[in-house]
């Protein structure tokens, strides 16, 4: 089946919850018996969907034989166009809102898309897109959840070009409006909050957080329709660009990536907005992050860019090593080694001006040398899966940099720090290392409710497949099967 064939499934199956639970729970004799029921398959067309024998498939449904191998599970997900999320996987690359999947898609908030791309931005209209997208959130049910997991991220030139309005002044705001009352201690109070959210997001996204978030969002949005002094007005679009950027960075742990792209369109318009290129460089980053984990390299280096011009003359040492880094990975995932290395040295020598990390802004402030030391290891383990004997040993080398810098604390970036350095391990035959590394890579993931963490985890799993496996390795297997369902 190729990427644009729907699924044998419809939509209504799928969203029977009899069929999810089976599925969250690879118990795929129910799955099968229910896909056969209500989907109207055969035995022989699951089969062949799933490029598997009839007589593996009457095994797997009589209870015989249960499904342990990822591929397996993979080639379930894609014969039958089942979301890699509702079984454990990362999306899956024909997860698109073109494959109609699961039916049609929640409605695309009305953010006044001619409004919003105009180039100069104005305030009135990222006002608007805030309040749209808050709005869709905060009704947002389970079903409108789920298939907003099918929204892929936009890309190319339809991205580049909504994002030029970040190189022009704002328009003026000339709106009548309503007298506000906020002065600059309800405007530091609000910034307290995004910081405290800003910490949320970086241990995973969704439920009642996200909730939070996009309700603390809202307020300020309703704040910036009355009419506030023009250092008030600053404050609260600043505020604003903090909290989306949260929501797009809990938007995307959960696999909702056009939602997270949204926010951060909005995050780039509220910095924008509020004078600050600095965190509008940073927002773009995470965009190019975005797209690198899309496999996009080359619109990631164009956004890196962008960033790099817009604060040329604001960005402070970490900001600018974090930004050299992101150009870096753009450059490893085009195939460019010594332009990963120049990219990555001038992070460090950008690095080695910084001061406290008090002297620049609080959300920049996580990037230290250990930070430079993980995203180092990460970039150079995505070369040594192609090229293990080059790369490996040093990848290995700077994650371990990075665990003996930051802990726990690190959130997301601990617990794939670990993830690193077993697929290291493997790739080098260190099984006893390996079985260590995963164990605690296990360990540190199992505190975290993060998409990208089960993503990496499963990604790690097929090293542990495999006949004749030492015993630790089948135990890792099991740890890593199980958190990846539960």
């Amino acid at each position: 089946m190729d990427a644009t064939t729907p699924g044998p499934l419809a939509p209504d199956v799928l969203d029977r919850d009899d069929l999810r639970r089976a599925l969250e729970e690879h118990d795929f004799a129910a799955a099968f018996s229910l896909i056969k029921k209500w989907g109207g398959l055969s035995q022989n067309r699951i089969a062949a969907a799933c490029q598997l024998t009839p007589g593996k498939v009457s095994t797997i449904m009589n209870g015989s034989s249960r499904v342990t191998s990822i591929e397996v599970i993979r080639r379930i997900s894609d014969g039958l166009r089942i979301p890699g999320h509702m079984v454990g996987l990362a999306a899956r690359p024909w997860e698109s809102p073109k494959t109609a999947l699961q039916g049609p898609q929640p409605p695309t908030p009305d953010t006044g898309q001619a409004d919003t791309d105009a180039v100069p931005w104005r305030p009135d209209a990222t006002t608007g897109m805030a309040a749209d997208l808050t709005r869709s959130d905060l009704v947002m049910d389970r079903r409108a959840a789920t298939r907003a997991l099918a929204g892929a991220a936009v890309t190319g030139a339809p991205l580049l070009d909504a994002l030029d309005g970040w190189r022009t002044p704002a328009a003026a705001d000339d709106r009548a409006r309503r007298p506000g009352r906020l002065g600059a201690r309800e405007v530091e109070e609000l910034e307290a909050t995004a910081r405290a959210f800003r910490q949320w997001g970086r241990t995973g996204g969704g439920g009642l957080r996200r909730k939070a978030v996009a309700g603390q969002l809202a307020e300020v949005a309703t704040a910036l329709d009355e009419h506030q002094t023009p250092a008030i007005e600053r404050g609260l679009y600043r505020v604003m660009a903090q909290l989306a950027g949260t929501a797009a960075s809990m938007a995307w742990d959960v696999g909702q990536q056009r939602r997270a792209q949204d926010y951060y369109r909005l995050a780039l318009r509220a910095a924008h907005a509020g004078g600050d290129t600095r965190f509008g460089a940073n927002v773009l980053a995470g965009m190019a992050r975005q797209m690198l984990y899309h496999d996009r390299p080359h619109d990631a280096l164009e956004l890196v860019r962008l960033a790099q011009d817009g604060a040329r003359h604001a960005a402070g040492p970490r900001l600018r090593a974090m930004l050299h880094t992101r150009e870096a990975w753009a450059l490893a995932r085009m195939g460019r080694p010594s332009g990963f290395h120049r990219a990555t040295g001038q992070a460090s020598e950008a690095l080695a001006d910084a001061g406290r990390p008090d002297s620049e802004p609080y959300w920049i402030g996580y990037f230290d040398d250990a930070e430079l030391a993980g995203v180092t290891g990460g970039r150079l383990l995505d070369m040594a899966r192609s090229d293990p004997q080059t790369y490996a040993d040093q990848a290995a080398d700077h994650i371990r940099t990075a665990l003996n810098h930051r802990g726990p604390e690190a959130g997301r970036g601990h617990a794939l720090d670990w993830i690193g350095l077993a697929e290291c391990a493997f790739l080098l035959g260190d099984i006893t290392g390996a079985a260590d590394h995963s164990r605690r890579a296990v360990e540190v993931a199992s505190g975290l409710r993060s998409g990208r963490v089960r993503a990496q985890l499963a990604q790690l799993y097929p090293y542990t497949v495999g006949d004749g496996v030492p015993r630790a390795i089948v135990d890792v297997r099991g740890s890593i099967r199980t958190l990846l369902t539960t």
